[in-house]
């Protein structure tokens, strides 16, 4: 199944490009990467300087889809185990 805006939230990120875009931190703003790991608070990007840990609850992140797209997501609503995750009802509004 591609990874559309209205799934993301429900779908595997391991494997994708991601970038942070804002961030309460603001030396973690422009990190780029694949996403290498994901637990129920952070993310971990595979980026040319190494591994790199962020806290989900505190960025914006750019995810780019293999199909192209290039969608912005708050990683609060990502807050979670990624099995759990998928449970959770969430309404997407544009």
């Amino acid at each position: 199944m591609a990874v559309t805006p209205y799934n993301i939230l429900r779908h595997e990120l391991i494997g994708l490009r991601a970038e942070v875009v804002e961030a309460r931190d603001k030396g973690l703003v422009g990190l780029s990467g694949k996403i290498a790991d994901e637990t129920q608070k952070t993310l971990t990007l595979k980026s040319p300087r190494g591994l790199k840990t962020i806290p989900k609850e505190y960025v914006t992140l750019s995810i780019h889809t293999d199909s192209g797209d290039t969608l912005l997501v708050n990683g609060s609503l990502l807050l979670g185990r990624p099995e759990e995750r998928i449970k959770k009802k969430i309404r997407i509004i544009f």
